[in-house]
């Protein structure tokens, strides 16, 4: 077993089980964001109420209420914009998990002498690089939607 091989098969395991621990750090927040969401729609069911059910309140207090309000709804929709991050990196995880895996069954049909080849192989090689190229493209799209957002955003 040569030294190349073993290496590129530890740096597939390496580079899997950064993609498996940014996988469970992204489950993790997306849990958290759950979380806060249901506080932050608690608070504001509560402001809601205080709202509509103090019509003698002063006026200051009815401002601040409102102001509260709003400083919940503007977290709410921050924290809707992480999570749609993280749901496109998911998404991204998911394609380089793909890409690496048939990045894989592509090297072996490479390794293989062209003299060894069956036209199977070959028609199975082809359809493994079409299918790389279809990852590749889709990693692309996510990539600049996430440029895209990132610029609106600015």
């Amino acid at each position: 077993y040569p030294t190349w091989k073993r290496t590129l098969a530890r740096r597939a395991r390496e580079s899997q089980m950064k993609r498996f621990c940014r996988a469970q750090a992204i489950q993790r927040r997306l849990e958290e964001i759950e979380v806060t969401f249901r506080e932050l729609e608690q608070q504001g069911i509560k402001l809601e109420k205080l709202l509509r059910d103090e019509n003698e309140s002063l006026a200051d207090q009815q401002t601040q209420w409102t102001n509260q309000l709003l400083y919940l709804v503007q977290k709410k929709n921050n924290l809707m914009s992480e999570e749609s991050d993280l749901m496109i990196a998911v998404q991204e995880l998911k394609l380089e998990e793909q890409q690496c895996q048939l990045d894989e069954k592509l090297r072996s049909y490479m390794n293989k002498e062209d003299a060894l080849k069956t036209p199977e192989d070959e028609k199975a090689e082809q359809e493994i690089l079409k299918q790389l190229v279809d990852v590749v493209n889709k990693r692309n799209v996510l990539i600049q939607l996430q440029e895209e957002k990132r610029l609106s955003e600015l």
